[in-house]
């Protein structure tokens, strides 16, 4: 049918196949390269969301979490008060977890810090690759790591500035989902 474009199941979508929002994401941002920091923040904070639980959840929340977190504005979330923190608590559309929901507001202060030494969030995330991508353009997702050098030089950084759910494995999510790593499979034509 004219208008109407068929995508092929492929291995590197198969953890998104079947869900639209998870295709969605799959296909128009997981590892594509964003500048933004506020997109880089949302994605640390909705990283943040999910330890313990899976993407798809996060990913199911997004518009709540937007909508509770002013956007992922970064000033707007550094300066949230306890009560608001804690009324986010009874936001059944949030993980209310209440260190998750406080993390948001910490993170926010710290990447604050880091645009004041280093001029923007992402010109300090790109620091830890020399401003390069890294693309492992494997074949198969069985190759395809969970963390690296980078994912743990970059939670240790982090962790030592004051940044909370921010482990090895949960930043080299973070790293995927702004584009600093490419691991869609050689052969994705979403790459």
């Amino acid at each position: 049918m004219e208008g109407i474009r068929i995508i092929m199941n492929s291995e590197c979508r198969s953890w998104a196949a079947g869900d639209p929002v998870m295709e969605k994401y799959h296909d128009e941002e997981w590892c594509k390269i964003n500048h933004d920091d506020r997109f880089e923040f949302e994605m640390l904070s909705l990283e943040g969301a999910s330890v313990g639980l899976s993407w798809k959840t996060i990913m199911h929340k997004r518009e709540e979490y937007r909508r509770a977190f002013h956007n992922f504005d970064i000033d707007r979330c550094t300066a949230m008060s306890d009560e608001e923190l804690d009324g986010l608590m009874e936001d059944t559309g949030l993980i209310r977890n209440r260190s998750k929901i406080y993390s948001v507001r910490t993170n926010a202060q710290a990447v604050q810090r880091i645009q004041q030494k280093y001029g923007s969030f992402n010109r300090y995330l790109w620091s830890f690759t020399d401003g390069k991508q890294i693309d492992g353009r494997w074949k198969s997702l069985s190759e395809v790591p969970t963390v690296s050098d980078v994912s743990e030089a970059l939670s240790k950084d982090m962790r030592k500035r004051g940044m909370k759910f921010v482990g090895p494995v949960i930043t080299y999510s973070f790293l995927q989902s702004i584009g600093i790593v490419n691991d869609h499979l050689a052969g994705c034509e979403f790459r």
